[in-house]
């Protein structure tokens, strides 16, 4: 991955390794989202969400604090493999993805590979347990560019419930694209534990490669 390379938004580049707290908001209703904020408490993305089944969420869209669209994902139908795409901003009819999320299934294991589209032949794979919080996301050199984990209340020492997780940003990576891959990771979960055909997952991956350094 080159330095500083924009993806979605230049403005959530980081320079220094970057922890954002990620809050999954109305669990079991209509309207719910997520909203992430920075280590100072202000508010980087927010995510709304008002279909009322979760199999009707096909689309969704990433938020800066004004309200301004950033980036739009959105289920690919048909699909065989669980097809996401990525688009700038609002989705617009006719518009081209940046990039699409798959699940890719190896021997032994599973993950998922995000393919991007403006840079042909480059690729990001996305390894761990998503539903454990406990995943990374890896450039074409095995470098690590993002991680999720669980989030440990720095107060009490206590691991925080699944709802509320953090998100590590390498230095130069995009956070906004960061957090689209986040909400594909969700969705994908999400159809997983109401679908018992929809196939593997990334549970299935290994929990302890690639441990961060």
């Amino acid at each position: 991955m080159k330095r500083s390379e924009v993806i979605v938004d230049g403005s959530f580049i980081y320079e220094k390794e970057t922890q954002l707290t990620v809050r999954k908001t109305c669990l079991f209703f209509p309207g719910d989202g997520f909203t992430v904020y920075d280590c100072s408490g202000h508010l980087v993305f927010r995510v709304d969400t008002y279909a009322t089944d979760a199999s009707h969420r096909s689309e969704l869209v990433l938020m800066d604090p004004s309200g301004r669209c950033l980036l739009t994902v959105r289920r690919k139908r048909p699909s065989l493999h669980q097809r996401w795409e990525g688009f700038l901003g609002e989705r617009m009819e006719g518009q081209k993805p940046i990039f699409s999320v798959r699940r890719s299934s190896i021997i032994g294991r599973s993950s998922v590979t995000v393919e991007m589209y403006n840079n042909p032949g480059e690729e990001y794979q996305i390894e761990g347990s998503y539903a454990q919080r406990s995943c990374a996301i890896y450039d074409m050199d095995k470098k690590t560019v993002a991680e999720i984990k669980r989030k440990v209340d720095c107060t009490t020492n206590v691991v925080l419930g699944k709802d509320v997780f953090a998100l590590f940003l390498k230095p130069g990576f995009d956070g906004a694209f960061a957090m689209g891959l986040v909400l594909v990771l969700d969705q994908i979960n999400g159809d997983d534990h109401s679908d018992d055909d929809s196939g593997p997952d990334l549970d299935t991956a290994s929990e302890d490669s690639h441990k961060s350094s």
